[in-house]
This record gives structure tokens, sequence and C-alpha cells, in this order.
């Protein structure tokens, strides 16, 4: 059986990992990988607008990876609309590269599930195969977080070499075109940087139980046998 200090060590691994099932669950389902301000083109030059009149043609749009939301303003107030990833609009995007962030996404959610699986069994006994100890907790940790990486990765190329939020927010427009002026990213992206840490602290967390520490014994108090003991 392993000691106190590994198991508590393994513990924290399996909780950690499954930490980072949860927060991709939630990033997933959540619609606010990025947010930003997008501007309609075609109202500021029909009307020639100058700096101050701006803001009356600036929107706001915010998606995720199967939906999102789009504020237009084109100088006659704004008109929100809902639209959703998939069928139609993938087609307007990358869709290898959309596709590429769902399916790196899940195969790290699979990951992340063998790792809380490895630590696990290290709690609760010694593995006789030292791929299943804590080389192995170690493995799937850096292939879980690498993935997470390489999905966060893949994002901000779509976005800063594909200009996803353009496309976007020019997808079904006939009449007016839109360009971005400022994007941000939102709440789901940072989840899934915290995901990736949580299999960065993992493997230091694995680290630090191959440290040898002093194991906690009972004192056995030794019994003392006197004369009057023997009587009885």
């Amino acid at each position: 059986m392993p000691g106190w200090s590994k198991k508590a060590c393994y513990g924290l691994a399996s909780l950690l990992s499954f930490s980072s099932v949860i927060l991709i669950i939630v990033a997933l389902a959540l619609p606010r990988w990025l947010s930003g301000k997008i501007l309609c083109q075609t109202g500021v030059d029909l009307v020639n607008a100058t700096d101050p009149e701006l803001v009356k043609f600036v929107g706001d749009i915010y998606y995720g990876l199967f939906r999102g939301c789009k504020v237009r303003q084109c100088g006659l107030g704004g008109r929100q609309s809902q639209f959703t990833i998939f069928p139609h609009l993938v087609n307007e995007l990358n869709a290898g590269l959309h596709v590429t962030v769902l399916l790196l996404l899940f195969l790290a959610l699979a990951l992340s599930l063998v790792s809380m699986g490895f630590a696990i069994l290290n709690m609760i006994q010694v593995p006789y195969r030292a791929l299943n100890g804590p080389g192995g907790i170690c493995l799937w940790n850096v292939l879980a977080g690498g993935v997470v990486a390489l999905a966060i990765a893949s994002f901000m190329t779509s976005v800063k070499f594909h200009d996803l939020t353009e496309r976007i927010a020019n997808f079904q427009e006939k009449l007016f075109r839109f360009v971005v002026v400022e994007e941000q990213y939102e709440e789901s992206f940072w989840i899934c940087v915290a995901s990736a840490s949580a299999h960065a602290t993992n493997l230091v967390v694995v680290a630090i139980s191959q440290i040898p520490l002093p194991e906690i014994k009972a004192k056995i108090e030794e019994a003392t046998v006197t004369a009057e003991d023997i009587l009885y």
C-alpha cells in the first residue's frame, strides 16, 4: 500500500484531473470563447460618418464553438440575432480547423479521464507495472495538457489568420459589410487555459510524491511485568 504522503498527492492529482474534465465540458458548453466590436462599414460610408458619429455604427458580437450572438448597429438602433455554427455557418469558416478544435477538446476530455483513473489506481495500490505508476500518470497528463494547448493554439490561429470573427459577423449579410474593430478572449478560452494548467500542476504534484518522507509509526509501549502481576 502507498504511504500517507503518496496517497495525499495521488488524491490531489485525481482531483486536478477531474477538475480538468469539468472545465473542458464547461468550455464546450458556454458560447463565449471570444467577444468583439463590429463596425457597420456600409452604414459609415453611406452617411460619411465622422468620429463622434461612429459609435452609432458599432455593434457587439460573441461566439463559442457551437453558437453565438450578434448585435447590428447600422444607424437605426441595435438589432440582435442568434446564430449557430453547425450546420450552415461552418461552411463559411475554415471548417477543418474548427472541427479540429472540437476533436482535440473531446480527445483531451478522454485523456483527462484516463489520467484521473491512473491517479486513483496509484492511490489505492502500488501497480506492478512501471507504466501504471507515477510515470504513467505523468505521461497521460502531458498528453492531455498538450492536446488542450493544441486546441487553444488552433482556435487562436483561426481567429488571427483566418478572420474568424469577421466571417461570422458577415454571415448572411447581403446589404451591409462589417469590420472587426476589437476582439478579446472570453471565459471559455481562459477555462481551457486553466484546464491545461491543471495538468501541468499534476506533473508537479507527482514529482513531489516521489520525494521520500518519513513515515509516521505508532509507538508501541512495552508492557512491564511486576511481582504483584505475577501473583495475580
